[in-house]
């Protein structure tokens, strides 16, 4: 596993600084993904899987974050409910992450970059069986 460094988040003070880890940013970022109505699941890997057949939720799940010298670029990987449609929620994914990581930690973002990874096809056959 790489070793990113701290996200440093205020000027140094006569009480201190405030670093923030990037996988806080992960974590942050993921359960603002979740909160989105149309999104069924967060992509994730063998790891995350393993972690989470243990009980252990892993908000982390299918969020990348690089801090970059100008911005920090979070990439999002998501699989969204059949129908819905995917620019209003992608849409949508970017500014609930946006506004949640500004309002907890004051960071700008240069980038919210979401990628559809899957369909959820569950709700199509319950729609097929209505009509």
């Amino acid at each position: 596993m790489s070793e990113q460094p701290l996200l440093n988040v205020s000027d140094n003070t006569a009480l201190g600084k405030v670093e923030i880890a990037p996988e806080v940013i992960e974590v942050i970022a993921g359960i603002a993904a979740t909160e989105v109505d149309g999104v069924h699941a967060m992509r994730g890997n063998f790891a995350t899987g393993v972690v989470e057949r243990f009980g252990k939720k892993a908000h982390n799940k299918g969020i990348k974050v690089e801090l970059l010298e100008d911005g920090v670029t979070i990439d999002v990987y998501v699989i969204l409910n059949f129908g819905v449609s995917i620019p209003q929620v992608a849409q949508k994914l970017q500014t609930n992450i946006r506004q949640t990581l500004t309002n907890m930690t004051a960071l700008e973002l240069k980038e919210i970059n979401v990628h559809v990874v899957g369909v959820q096809m569950s709700g199509r056959e319950e729609l097929e069986a209505q009509e």
